[in-house]
């Protein structure tokens, strides 16, 4: 049985919960768009090479690579098509982040946020590769990083 913090509503408002204008967010995902929202509230976000996500999980096929993320990192990434994928951290993991192949979006950043509900691989559009389960749940920071440095090793040839 869902409960508040799961709904899909519930989700959306967590979601754009940095902006003054959430209403400028749901109008963005009623046209298709990603909604352009503030870090650095409710969550900060860790941006993630796809060359590295791709080694680590030892794919390139969407629903695989979702799988594995979903396994490792427990928590809501978003896929930009062609470049980045996104984990969704709790916030100030900005001020404390170390990690050398990935930038950390707090304070001041923006990110673009698919629909809650976008979970569908696109060509060019994002989509949630591991959905928002419940509002607040976040990837650890920690399992961002050696999910990073597992695909590095990988690429060095380091790990198998």
């Amino acid at each position: 049985m869902p409960t508040p913090l799961t709904t899909e509503g519930a989700i959306a408002r967590w979601l754009t919960s940095s902006s003054p204008h959430p209403d400028l967010a749901h109008e963005e995902w009623a046209s298709g768009r990603p909604a352009i929202l503030r870090t650095g509230g409710a969550y900060d976000a860790v941006r993630m090479p796809r060359v590295l996500v791709h080694a680590a999980t030892g794919s390139t096929v969407p629903d695989v690579v979702a799988g594995v993320l979903d396994e490792v990192l427990d928590g809501p990434v978003i896929c930009h098509p062609g470049a980045w994928y996104y984990a969704l951290v709790p916030p100030g993991t900005c001020e404390n982040w170390r990690c050398p192949v990935a930038v950390a979006r707090g304070r001041g950043g923006w990110l673009g946020i698919p629909r809650p509900d976008r979970t569908e691989p696109a060509p060019v559009t994002p989509y949630w590769a591991v959905p928002v389960e419940r509002a607040g749940k976040l990837c650890a920071p920690d399992a961002v990083a050696e999910l990073l440095r597992i695909g590095r090793a990988r690429l060095e040839g380091a790990v198998r």
